[in-house]
């Protein structure tokens, strides 16, 4: 066999061929093993601030409720944003062989944060559907309580791109610190709306309503289980 052959194969043709394959790989970011230009970290501050303006909205709302409509457009403008946001981290983490972050905890965190902003999109738009005429004063504390929690999620995000691990950790607990608010204000929402409401069909209605709010909440507290096991992973 020619020295300058494997199998048949020219050496000096398939290095050729890997180089040209190197070459053609690096000059394309969407495709290749080791893309130049993908910060998963900023991509996630965009998810996390896209979630903090619906807070944000969703507290206005309740505060301001003649502006219902007008309102719950807007939160579903961001949630669609949102879900174009989290597509792309799909996309790319299919497309992207080294990650800075385990693959499974990148996707489990768009997943979980994606689904907070279903559930502030559904509460809302329960609202319009059901007619609802006015927030009640728990349905505000929730929301702002919410909120909170949001901007808490887009601090530790932050947080944990600049590697500064302990203010993971402090994050993480101040959201289940909320999220332990969030779901005792569920309770006492519950306990009122049984006790002092007498239609049966505006009791279903705030239910569901609440429950939405609180699911956000305990989605709010999956995240921070995530940062958490990420923080113990590379602290």
């Amino acid at each position: 066999m020619d020295a300058g052959s494997l199998f048949g194969i020219d050496i000096g043709s398939l290095f050729l061929y890997h180089n040209h394959n190197i070459a053609t790989t690096e000059g394309n970011n969407d495709m290749g093993i080791f893309p130049k230009d993908i910060d998963f970290f900023e991509i996630f501050d965009r998810v996390a601030l896209n979630i903090t303006k619906a807070g944000v909205l969703l507290v206005a709302l309740m505060e301001n409720f003649d502006r219902l409509e007008e309102r719950a457009k807007e939160i579903y403008e961001v949630e669609q944003e949102g879900d174009i946001v989290t597509h792309e981290i799909m996309k790319k983490l299919n497309k992207t062989f080294i990650t800075p972050i385990d693959r499974e905890d990148l996707y489990d965190l768009a997943s979980r944060l994606d689904d907070i902003l279903d559930l502030i999109w559904g509460a809302v738009d329960r609202m319009v559907v059901f007619k609802i005429p006015s927030a009640t004063k728990e349905a505000i504390a929730m929301s702002k309580d919410l909120l909170a929690t949001t901007e808490i999620i887009h601090k530790a995000i932050q947080k944990l791109k600049e590697k500064q691990y302990s203010h993971v950790q402090d994050c993480c607990i101040e959201i289940n610190r909320l999220e332990n608010i969030i779901d005792r204000d569920f309770r006492d929402a519950l306990g009122k709306l049984f006790d002092e409401v007498k239609d049966p069909i505006l009791i279903i209605k705030w239910k569901e309503i609440y429950e939405h709010l609180e699911d956000a909440s305990d989605k709010c507290e999956d995240v921070a289980n995530i940062l958490e096991a990420i923080v113990l992973k590379y602290a």
